[in-house]
């Protein structure tokens, strides 16, 4: 039989594909056998399977029944349908809309929930620039950061924690209008009763705990969630080991990283001297 290589990484519609298939083959289970539980035809298998074809919430919450896998499947689908977004992101956001606290660290760039319009705007236009994504994905991510960002708005609002290395406060981005703005917003979201905003200074060298952005969303029934981000890849993550390995590691950057009112004064600093 002609098996078809697959490429799990090229994009969360082939990883669907290729988590589909591994866990049919671990179960010992034919695509016929697969098709006549499911309800769905062998080719239609076949076609999810080799990424040909995008899997449907429908398709996926079938194979979550006949898998007896909870809602992996159901999960899996929510990056294909963000498909300008990196795997494991189109998971994260769901829960991080549920979350009745959140903690967040960033590098290089301005955590996405405190971004300005303005800002968001000049990021998406430079990958776009780039050939990185469409105009049509660029429109796509802004909607939903806007969808996101209503958390900030939310009654009653989840308690924040934020921590942008310092490399995010410096790295002009959009040139020096949008960036003072965006910077006197962190200012002014930083006074909010359910927001602590700190800075991990150049300084802290190697006692900064994290080297890639992290988000931790504390859920209703007080579960923990995580979400790390390379350049090409997400990873979305609710085992608990893998998550306090790193909540430990945010607690101790939190410990390091400069107060509040020493990071409020930093920002203002920046902000007065961008030319």
């Amino acid at each position: 039989m002609n098996i078809k290589e697959l490429s799990p990484d090229s994009s969360p519609q082939a990883s669907f594909g290729a988590q589909l298939r591994s866990h049919r083959e671990e179960l010992g289970m034919t695509q016929d056998q697969m098709a006549e539980r499911t309800g769905y035809s062998p080719g239609h298998i076949s076609s999810v399977e080799t990424g040909r074809k995008p899997p449907t919430l429908r398709f996926a919450r079938q194979v979550d029944r006949v898998f007896d896998t909870g809602t992996k499947f159901a999960n899996l689908f929510l990056d294909v349908r963000a498909s300008s977004l990196l795997q494991g992101f189109g998971q994260y956001i769901v829960e991080e809309a549920k979350a009745r606290e959140l903690r967040m660290f960033e590098i290089g760039i301005i955590p996405g929930l405190l971004q300005t319009p303005e800002y968001a705007a000049a990021l998406t236009t430079a990958a776009v620039s780039r050939g990185s994504i469409t105009e049509a994905q660029a429109d796509e991510r802004l909607r939903v950061l806007a969808n996101r960002q209503r958390l900030l708005a939310r009654v009653p609002a989840p308690q924040l924690y934020a921590i942008l290395d310092e490399s995010c406060i410096r790295r002009t981005v959009g040139g020096r209008r949008i960036m003072v703005a965006q910077l006197d917003y962190l200012v002014e979201v930083a006074s909010l009763p359910h927001m602590t905003l700190q800075v991990a200074p150049y300084s802290m060298g190697e006692a900064r705990s994290l080297n890639l952005p992290v988000y931790l969303p504390v859920l209703p029934d007080r579960s923990v969630a995580a979400y790390s981000e390379g350049a090409q890849q997400g990873w979305f993550e609710r085992d608990p080991a893998e998550v306090q390995a790193l909540l430990t590691s945010y607690h101790h950057l939190q410990v390091e990283a400069l107060p509040q009112a020493a990071s409020v004064a930093l920002i203002s600093k920046v902000r007065e001297d961008i030319q």
